[in-house]
C-alpha cells in the first residue's frame, strides 16, 4: 500500500516498537494525497433545489450516475486522472435574516448524509460549500464535523456571500479577511490529524481580487490541498 506522508512515527514510537501508525483510508481514485494527478469534474448545487444547480435536479444515486458519465467525457482530454465530485451547498445565503439574523440557511447534516453515502459508494469526492452570510465560517464548518470526518468529504468557503453587519446578500460582492480562512484551515487540518484521515480538499472561491483580503498571508497545511477556485463568467479579461 502507498505510504501516507502525512503519517509519521515519533522517535519514541520507533524506539519502543509501538504500532502507533494507523492505516489511512484511500481517497476516491486511490492514494492519500489529492494533487498532483487529479482533475475533478463536479456536480454543483443544493439537494432537491434544481434552481441552485444540476446537483439538485435528481436524487443522490441518479446524480452519481450523471456526474460519473460526464467525468468519463473528460478522460481523453486530461493528462490527469479524472475524478467525479459533488459540491454541495450546505449553507445558503438568504435574502432575509432568519431567526439568528445571520442571513444564511444551514442545511442539517442528516439531510446531506444520503448524498455523502451515495458518493462514497460510487467513488465520488464530496465538497461541502459554505455561503456564510453574517455567520462565522468556522462556526458553520463545525456544524458539519461529523461529515467532514469521513475520508472523501472536503470543504469549500465562498467569500462572495460573506457579509458584514451592514451588508445584505445580492446587494454587493462579499469578502473575507484571510485570517478567518486560516482559522478554518487550522481547524480542518487538526481534524484530519485527529481522525487519521487522508488529505482533504480545501476550496476557496474567488473571482475578484478584493474577495480575499491579505491573501498573501494564506497559510498552507500538509493535511489540506488548498485550491483557489476562480469561478464566474464574463469576457476573457
Amino acid at each position: 500500500p502507498e505510504m501516507n506522508p502525512l503519517m509519521a512515527l515519533s522517535h519514541h514510537d520507533i524506539q519502543s516498537g509501538t504500532p502507533a501508525a494507523k492505516s489511512v483510508p484511500e481517497l476516491p481514485g486511490g492514494g492519500q494525497l489529492l494533487f498532483p494527478g487529479r482533475r475533478m469534474i463536479a456536480a454543483y448545487g443544493t439537494p432537491n433545489e434544481p434552481a441552485m444547480g444540476v446537483l439538485g435536479e435528481q436524487d443522490p444515486q441518479a446524480t452519481a450516475v450523471r456526474i460519473t458519465k460526464l467525468a468519463e467525457q473528460y478522460k481523453n482530454s486530461s493528462k490527469e486522472k479524472v475524478i467525479p465530485a459533488f459540491e454541495i451547498i450546505a449553507t445558503t445565503a438568504l435574502g432575509s435574516p432568519g431567526k439568528d439574523n445571520l442571513y444564511s440557511g444551514v442545511m442539517p447534516p442528516g439531510w446531506i448524509e444520503p448524498w455523502v453515502d451515495a458518493a462514497e459508494k460510487a467513488g465520488i469526492l464530496v465538497i461541502l460549500d459554505l455561503q456564510p452570510g453574517r455567520a462565522s465560517m468556522l462556526d458553520q464548518a463545525k456544524k458539519y464535523e461529523r461529515l467532514l470526518a469521513r475520508p472523501h468529504v472536503g470543504l469549500a468557503l465562498d467569500p462572495e456571500w460573506k457579509l458584514t453587519k451592514d451588508q445584505l446578500p445580492l446587494q454587493q460582492i462579499g469578502s473575507v479577511d484571510v485570517a478567518e480562512i486560516n482559522e478554518v484551515g487550522d481547524w480542518l487540518a487538526a481534524l484530519v490529524t485527529r481522525k487519521n484521515l487522508p488529505q482533504k480538499i480545501f476550496t476557496i472561491h474567488q473571482f475578484r481580487l478584493d474577495m480575499i483580503r491579505h491573501r498573501e498571508r494564506l497559510a498552507s497545511w500538509d493535511e489540506l490541498a488548498t485550491v483557489i477556485h476562480v469561478d464566474g463568467s464574463g469576457t476573457p479579461g
